[in-house]
């Protein structure tokens, strides 16, 4: 599943994010923080066209616990 989300911005990953229930906490220059009952995800990044290596895009899912069937739901991948 997480060869489909390459090359995934960070206002696809917001978006996601926001879908889900997220809602921004906290945000200290590049850093922004999304919490969503005790479940928190930082994301950085500088601007929202900015694209994620795999391993950071792996861990914000690892984190928020979204399975295929999550990222299909939320539009990250088809």
């Amino acid at each position: 599943m997480i060869d489909k989300l390459r090359n995934k911005s960070a206002s696809e990953i917001v978006s996601a994010l926001i879908k889900d229930g997220f809602v921004l906490v906290r945000q200290r220059e590049s850093h922004r923080t999304y919490s969503k009952g005790q479940c928190k995800v930082t994301v950085a990044y500088h601007h929202l066209r900015d694209t994620f290596p795999i391993g950071t895009l792996a861990d914000i899912i690892k984190t928020v616990g979204w399975n295929e069937n999550d990222c299909k739901k939320l539009g990250l991948i088809k």
